[in-house]
């Protein structure tokens, strides 16, 4: 990987367009390039959509100021949808039929997105995806592609690391969302493999506030040596202040559904000892100097915390990746053909990114390895890496 090329190009605020090697010039007054998006940046879900906004008019308007795209500006089309697969799917409707954008980024959530999949392919639109669930993009799906590590990923990670510490017996308890149930259904798929037992399976619903009567079955589970909560928002904060109260001495996981300082927030002192599996961009700073990530991340790390004043998140970094590689596209592309576009996506080599070194394929809409994951821990209240 060429450093100087990675520096040169993050300079300019947008990484992925650099690669391509294609000038950008002027903005004329060309009709400009549609981007749409649907987010939760409302409603339960807002911890995802609201960095994720952010950071798409942050790097718009970055972009918009250099030059555009193309000779093009770049113009946001934005729906909130709150928690709700069925506004997502009225949002991805308006932005195809009425608005017309180019291409869609977003979904902030799996079932958001699961529901607007058929829309999408039946339009022939390429989206980009920035929610976690695996069946996302497994089986591969001609015109959708997602950018966050998948559920299945994080399993991986997450019995990778208790197989290293000696754990084998597990009680988990999940959450009732499309993400909670799709990685409830990795972890039990994946488990063996890892000389891992479901000893306790439990769940919560969106409204519970309480898992206490969960975590009580759990702790007396015959030799539970660990607890996993698959799920996100609100939910994993109870969890793990539960665990706590109810003084469970095994180690807690949690997903890298809750990789934002929201959950730190939210579980305040229960959260000490937490890990998960998350992407670089929440150690940043820590990275050795030789990381091809460091560049990438540090720089924006310290944008989106300088234009917003709020600390970053893995969910804004999806954002950031989603942009870049739908620009890149573009840009190599040469034109804004749907057909062309999608092409140039799923050609997507060697592109650094927050959430790893990103090599799609036609087999591959997500490109990532699980060695883009580290396990962290929390510690005083921030993020470490896991030892």
């Amino acid at each position: 990987m060429n450093q100087s090329l990675i520096k040169r190009s993050l300079l300019g605020g947008f990484a992925a367009l650099a690669l391509t090697g294609l000038s950008l010039s002027v903005a004329t007054a060309a009709e400009p390039i549609k981007i749409g998006t649907f987010l939760s940046v409302t409603g339960p879900a807002s911890f995802l959509g609201a960095p994720e906004l952010k950071t798409l008019e942050i790097y718009i308007k970055k972009i918009n100021k250099s030059g555009g795209v193309l000779g093009r500006q770049l113009k946001l089309y934005h729906y909130d949808v709150q928690h709700q697969p069925k506004k997502a799917l009225t949002a991805v409707k308006r932005l195809i039929e009425n608005d017309k954008v180019d291409v869609i980024i977003g979904g902030s959530t799996s079932g958001q997105t699961m529901a607007v999949v058929p829309v999408v392919q039946r339009a022939q639109i390429p989206f980009i995806s920035f929610a976690g669930a695996v069946v996302i993009v497994d089986p591969v799906k001609k015109w959708v592609f997602k950018t966050p590590h998948t559920d299945k990923m994080a399993c991986g990670k997450i019995f990778e690391d208790m197989e290293k510490r000696g754990i084998k017996n597990v009680g988990m308890i999940s959450g009732s969302g499309g993400f909670g149930k799709s990685m409830r259904g990795q972890c039990k798929k994946l488990a063996s493999a890892y000389g891992i037992k479901i000893v306790a399976d439990e769940s919560y619903g969106k409204k519970d506030n309480d898992m206490t009567p969960q975590l009580t079955k759990i702790k007396n589970a015959p030799g539970v040596q660990a607890v996993l909560n698959p799920g996100f928002g609100q939910g994993p904060a109870i969890v793990t202040k539960n665990y706590k109260q109810l003084g469970i001495s095994v180690p807690m996981y949690q997903s890298h559904g809750v990789a934002s300082k929201k959950f730190i927030e939210l579980a305040g002192k229960a959260a000490e000892g937490v890990r998960l599996p998350a992407a670089s961009l929440l150690f940043a700073d820590k990275l050795s100097s030789d990381d091809p990530q460091k560049i990438v991340a540090t720089s924006y790390k310290a944008t989106y915390e300088k234009e917003t004043g709020s600390a970053v998140s893995t969910f804004g970094g999806h954002a950031y990746d989603g942009l870049q590689i739908a620009l890149s596209a573009i840009a190599r592309a040469g034109t804004t053909d749907k057909a062309k576009v999608r092409d140039e996506i799923e050609k997507t080599s060697g592109y650094v990114g927050t959430g790893g070194v990103v090599n799609m394929s036609a087999k591959d809409h997500l490109g990532l390895g699980l060695s883009a994951f580290r396990m962290v821990e929390i510690r005083n209240g921030d993020w470490t890496l896991a030892k």
